[in-house]
């Protein structure tokens, strides 16, 4: 007996798919490849994103939940949030390097 094929591409894991359906946002990849360069307050990417607060704090929170992105409050005067990548956002890095070189070359 063989088995069916998919009907769709729903019906097809693929992982390519999954991983962008994660971070493919606009947002979520301008906060991952920003962070990239080390460790920022809300208002730093705030201003390096150009999204507005809500936004903003819903893909840290997104990030932050799906394990890409820590947090810390410092609650010196005046007390800052800051956010970093952790190990998982950070093995993102070649990913971004790959596709800066791909766009050069081809956008």
């Amino acid at each position: 007996m063989s088995q069916k094929e998919p009907s769709t591409l729903e019906d097809t894991p693929c992982p390519v798919i999954e991983s962008l359906d994660e971070i493919g946002s606009q947002w979520r990849l301008a906060v991952l490849y920003d962070l990239q360069y080390g460790e920022k307050r809300f208002n730093e990417l705030k201003r390096s994103t150009d999204a507005n607060s809500r936004t903003l704090s819903r893909v840290l929170d997104d990030l932050q939940e799906t394990g890409y992105v820590s947090r810390r409050f410092e609650e010196d005067k005046p007390i800052a949030t800051y956010y970093s990548l952790t190990d998982k956002g950070r093995s993102l890095s070649p990913i971004f390097e790959e596709i800066k070189e791909w766009s050069e070359e081809w956008l």
